[in-house]
């Protein structure tokens, strides 16, 4: 039995008139009739009682019409899917980035262009609130963002935790070290951005200030990675903090990146997506992030 058969008796059996079928086929009339010989022989049963004047289903012909209809559906269904899958292989992601990703973007990309080279990377930047929105509105498929552990209307996703690094002067004595006690940073400025800025990171780097037993005497404000790194590596000692892995992208000769001494301060970031975002859309990404989750 050959679907093309099957729909050819769909036709008949609708419009009981096989000229009319051939003409909704769009094939000549023997070519329905022929089809029609050939599946009632396979089924050994006539489907069609036919006069000069008149066709009607038989016995055979209506029994067999549901489950004509049931093939020629599950047809549709398997062609649809077929169809919605190659729309999400064949796809954009619009990604929204976060600062700081450093190396860790760079290797989920490289991740992507091996596993799913069907999909095209989109990256936008924005505020965190922005991102989140452009999410929501379906402008964004997804959104890194960090320090959130929830926002209205999205799922947020752990997909890894960025530890920070301190930046102090290269010429420092604590630069000698293989890793940096925070505590032992008590007595130098920070310089960081103000809270209104970043709160996430400022409540993250003050509490680990707190529970290593100072408060943090905060210096002149981080401005952008290249002034605030110039400015601690010539001017008065003084620290801050950059994410692990965006550390490894900055060069600097007077400016030395150092590990926290364990306990690290590190900082939950999560992946936003819409609850009714396709599963299979996002399948290449999310399995990117798990590649890199350490």
């Amino acid at each position: 039995m050959e679907l093309r058969q099957v729909r050819y008796f769909l036709a008949v059996a609708e419009e009981l008139h096989f000229g009319r079928a051939a003409e909704r086929l769009r094939v000549v009339q023997p070519t329905v009739s022929q089809q029609i010989r050939r599946l009632e022989r396979e089924l050994g049963l006539e489907l069609f009682d036919r006069t000069t004047r008149t066709v009607s289903l038989t016995t055979a012909g209506s029994a067999f019409l549901p489950h004509a209809r049931a093939i020629t559906a599950a047809e549709q269904e398997a062609l649809e899917t077929m169809v919605a899958l190659h729309a999400e292989q064949e796809t954009v992601l619009r990604i929204g980035t976060n600062v700081g990703l450093g190396v860790r973007l760079e290797h989920l990309l490289t991740t992507l262009a091996e596993r799913a080279p069907h999909v095209t990377v989109e990256l936008t930047s924005a505020e965190p609130a922005t991102r989140l929105q452009q999410v929501r509105d379906g402008e964004l498929d997804a959104a890194f963002i960090r320090g959130v552990d929830q926002s209205p209307g999205l799922d947020l996703i752990p997909v890894w935790q960025d530890p920070l690094v301190v930046a102090l002067p290269a010429t420092h004595p604590l630069a000698a070290r293989q890793t940096v006690d925070i505590a032992d940073l008590a007595a130098m400025p920070l310089r960081i951005v103000p809270r209104a800025a970043n709160p996430h990171l400022v409540d993250l780097v003050t509490a680990a200030c707190r529970d290593a037993g100072f408060e943090p005497v905060l210096g002149p404000a981080f401005t952008t990675d290249q002034d605030t790194l110039a400015a601690i590596g010539t001017g008065k000692p003084a620290w801050t903090v950059f994410y692990a892995t965006q550390a490894e992208l900055l060069p600097t000769t007077r400016t030395a990146f150092r590990p926290f001494t364990p306990p690290v301060p590190a900082m939950d970031t999560y992946l936003a997506v819409r609850p009714s975002a396709p599963a299979r859309r996002l399948a290449p990404l999310l399995d990117a992030c798990r590649t890199h989750q350490t």
